[in-house]
């Protein structure tokens, strides 16, 4: 059974560049996964010659985006992963959280690549 886990950055980004980094397969792309494409409410991440599906099960405008592993429907198990924002008015800093889902065994190294791509999108936005 997977075990969720909740994980929080700061950022400096406005909420119009951040609704597109996070909800269109363009902004995914640039930091999320190599290459996404969407059909309906399918998204395929790829990473490295390999790809997964996901379906978007809920998007709320400058807000959050919750997708869940087709893999994971297709096991019956009931994980998601979140990515979500909110924005304190008086700094404008921005607080994302993640919520995902992992093994037991995976936990780590799932936070490590969670790291690893809040990386990628903090240089990208120059936060």
């Amino acid at each position: 059974m997977k075990e969720k886990y909740e994980l929080e950055f700061m950022l400096k980004s406005s909420p119009r560049i951040l609704e597109k980094m996070f909800s269109s397969p363009d902004g995914l792309g640039e930091w999320f996964a190599d290459d996404v494409t969407v059909k309906d409410d399918v998204y395929t991440f790829n990473w490295d010659g390999s790809s997964e599906k996901a379906r978007l099960i809920y998007h709320k405008l400058h807000s959050r985006v919750r997708f869940k592993w087709i893999s994971d429907e297709e096991d019956g198990m009931d994980s998601y992963f979140e990515i979500g924002y909110n924005i304190d008015p008086v700094t404008n800093q921005v607080a994302l959280n993640i919520t995902d889902f992992a093994f037991s065994e995976d936990k780590e190294s799932a936070i490590l690549l969670w790291n690893q791509q809040v990386g990628d999108l903090k240089r990208i936005l120059g936060a």
